[in-house]
């Protein structure tokens, strides 16, 4: 059951994020004018954060009681499975991504910055794709994993 659940997440999470890179932030400054598309984005951008931190800590959490589980039914595991490694590189990306690079980007804008707005958005997209890439092969590797 928690296998089932650890899959579905991730998979829901995937597109998730796929959507908000494809869909909803292109959209937004496709059809508003440029200031209100990047206030609706960084909106955007916040919740994905939240969402994802939530998402991968719940992961993380399923994968050490199915690893207990495992252990207590006398299989031998390894603590450190990348169904545990990929939720955590994607918690290091949110909070580098968002919660580090947010508030200079900030400054950026201001005037006030240690870098510009485009180097620390680029860094920011950075992050972003490598969680991407990184929810989209956990949800891959339980996809083919659990299901057998």
């Amino acid at each position: 059951m928690f296998a089932r659940l650890q899959a579905l997440l991730a998979a829901l999470w995937g597109g998730f994020l796929l959507c908000v890179a494809f869909a909803a932030a292109p959209s937004a400054f496709a059809v508003l004018e440029r200031a209100n598309a990047g206030l609706f984005v960084g909106r955007l951008f916040a919740t994905e954060a939240k969402v994802s931190l939530a998402i991968a800590l719940i992961l993380m959490l399923l994968e050490r009681r199915i690893t207990r589980d495992k252990v207590e039914a006398g299989a031998a595991s390894n603590v450190f499975s990348w169904e545990l490694l990929l939720p955590a590189v994607v918690l290091f990306c949110t909070i580098a991504g968002y919660y580090a690079l947010q508030p200079l980007m900030t400054d950026a804008k201001a005037g006030t910055g240690v870098a510009s707005f485009a180097v620390l958005h680029g860094a920011s997209l950075a992050f972003f794709a490598v969680k991407g890439f990184a929810v989209l092969a956990l949800a891959w590797r339980l996809s083919r994993t659990r299901s057998s």
